[in-house]
């Protein structure tokens, strides 16, 4: 084990601050309502900050935990605790402090907060030390925890997200979540590495069963939301016009996902970095960059036109 460096940069690294993108769904209900204010945003922003504190916390709890494991492995053995450049005493007590402040403000804040980040918290504890070696409820839990975050933001700016939206967020979620099991399984079979326990419940031909079913939910999901208010969907069915966009997301993540494993079966030397977070790989594939801006433009464009009344 690495000796422990000398300098603050290992304790903000173990936080994990590059996740904290992940807790941008909080802003969901209040952009898609266009309920856009000060007061709104600052209320959003809070939530969103209580999110990173706790994800936070537990990733070092997890860390903690998994700490044996980390050290054998080829890219989590250069995580700080892992690799010894932090004090493990420390960081321990810094995540039961920033836990309990997290969870303690979101209950000053608002009882509905509270109790949805107290939910978060309590599924992360289930999640660390028994449903992430449960296979399907593993990725289960982690669409859950997103389905959390936006309902986070929705009671932390009072303003009610659709069902489908919140359904649709679920099935994303969960597309990931199997993406990234596909991608770690791959990792297993093509470099004879030792991967999570849970990956031995899974097979190639479950996963691509269960990522056909996911993404056709997804999609009728995203469909029936932007069908707009007479179904209780998105604030106009001027929405529809953005389904294109994420169809052609959808197409393309599975396009990538089957030339990137490809990849790997040639190069399996480079996997590890790579399947641990497969979505880098779609950040970096301009299709991909072009579909999510078109997308944010056209639903911004749709909703500021509906906003002044022109559609």
């Amino acid at each position: 084990m690495a000796s422990k460096q000398v300098g603050w940069q290992p304790y903000i690294a173990v936080l994990r601050p590059h996740q904290w993108t992940k807790n941008l769904i909080v802003f969901a209900a209040p952009l898609f309502s266009f309920s856009i204010s000060w007061g709104i945003f600052l209320k959003g922003t809070v939530a969103f900050c209580l999110f990173c504190v706790t994800a936070s916390s537990f990733y070092i709890f997890n860390d903690t935990l998994d700490v044996k494991a980390d050290r054998r492995h080829p890219v989590k053995c250069k995580r700080p605790i892992a690799s010894g450049a932090v004090h493990l005493k420390i960081v321990v007590g810094m995540a039961a402090v920033l836990l309990a402040g997290s969870i303690l403000t979101a209950w000053w804040q608002s009882p509905v907060l509270g109790a949805t980040l107290s939910g978060y918290a309590v599924l992360q504890v289930a999640y660390n030390l028994k449903l992430k070696r449960t296979a399907i409820l593993d990725v289960g839990a982690i669409a859950a925890g997103f389905v959390l975050r936006a309902y986070a933001g929705a009671a932390a700016t009072e303003i009610a997200l659709s069902p489908w939206f919140v359904l649709c967020t679920a099935m994303l979620a969960l597309f990931l979540g199997i993406e990234k099991r596909k991608a770690e399984l791959l990792l297993v079979e093509r470099t004879g590495q030792k991967g999570r326990s849970v990956l031995s419940r899974y097979s190639k031909e479950l996963l691509a069963r269960m990522e056909n079913t996911v993404t056709t939910s997804t999609l009728l999901t995203y469909s029936l939301w932007s069908a707009g208010p007479v179904v209780n969907g998105a604030p106009t069915a001027w929405m529809m016009l953005t389904v294109p966009f994420v169809l052609y997301g959808i197409f393309r993540y599975q396009l990538l996902s089957e030339t990137h494993a490809e990849y790997l079966r040639e190069q399996p030397e480079s996997a590890s970095r790579q399947t641990e977070h497969p979505e880098e790989v779609l950040l970096k594939d301009m299709p991909v960059f072009l579909t999510v801006t078109g997308w944010v433009v056209a639903c911004a464009t749709i909703l500021w036109l509906d906003h002044r009344g022109i559609v």
